[in-house]
């Protein structure tokens, strides 16, 4: 990898590895190019800080570190971003009105049989005690809150089962997807694999969520789209500060990183 340096100013290759660590990429060469970006950003912004006499204060985080309280003290002098008016905001919400609908509530019952991931022998075991169970309830639903005492290994066996009421993303996705696809009342017909081991899943209630109303979701609203233009004008600065600087050893695009989001 080429040395990296941002008006002349060199970010050592020790640094740029221990950056790699927060950026998770497919590639060697993406994590290196992600942290080494991440590096140069910070850097323009202490640079600029520097240039401008910008020290911690209106704009810092309490409990930010020195320098993330300066780039933040920097940020709120130099970037400004409008309020969005009540016709950009409802422009918005009437195009966009699935971003802001309650969650879809639902109520579902479990029995679970456990096996670790990675133990075959007690997955297939839990599988098939699993599959006869369906095969008990496909002769008499009423059971289940007697087979859920009986045979689940969570506690929710003491309440048959119950899981009570839940919102989309409350359960691991791959027992809520199946949980989802089934109509009220319904067994799924299938044992459910999960990372806990195998489940008999049940669907008793469901209520879709339903689209807030403009007055509702104004302020989350409002804060969204502020916060949209707040990393487009980042994005932008940066761009201006990498257009006025030496940057050597990385093909620098401006783009927003996690650093200033």
């Amino acid at each position: 990898m080429e040395t990296v340096r941002v008006n002349g100013t060199e970010i050592a290759p020790a640094t740029i590895a221990a950056e790699m660590q927060y950026h998770p990429a497919h590639s060697r060469e993406e994590a290196w190019m992600a942290a080494a970006t991440a590096l140069v950003v910070r850097l323009l912004l202490l640079q600029e800080a520097a240039r401008l006499d910008i020290a911690p204060g209106v704009g810092s985080d309490e409990g930010a570190s020195p320098e993330e309280a300066v780039i933040q003290a920097l940020l709120a002098h130099e970037v400004e971003t409008p309020e969005a008016d009540e016709e950009t905001c409802r422009r918005y919400w009437a195009a966009n009105t699935a971003k802001f609908s309650s969650p879809d509530v639902y109520e579902a019952a479990h029995i679970l049989f456990p096996a670790p991931p990675d133990d075959e022998t007690a997955r297939n075991a839990a599988k098939s005690a699993a599959s006869e169970t369906i095969a008990l309830l496909d002769a008499d639903p009423t059971r289940f809150a007697a087979l859920a005492r009986e045979r689940s290994a969570c506690p929710s066996a003491a309440v048959g089962g119950l899981l009570g009421q839940q919102s989309r993303g409350d359960l691991v996705p791959e027992i809520e997807t199946f949980v989802m696809a089934l109509e009220e009342g319904q067994i799924c017909p299938i044992p459910v694999a999960s990372r806990y081991g195998y489940h008999v899943l049940r669907l008793d209630r469901l209520v879709p969520g339903a689209t807030l109303p403009f007055e509702a979701a104004a302020p989350r609203l409002a804060r969204y789209l502020k916060t949209q233009s707040w990393q487009r004008a980042v994005s932008q600065y940066l761009r201006i500060l990498a257009g006025r600087s030496t940057i050597e050893g990385l093909v620098f695009a401006g783009a927003v990183t996690p650093l200033v989001q």
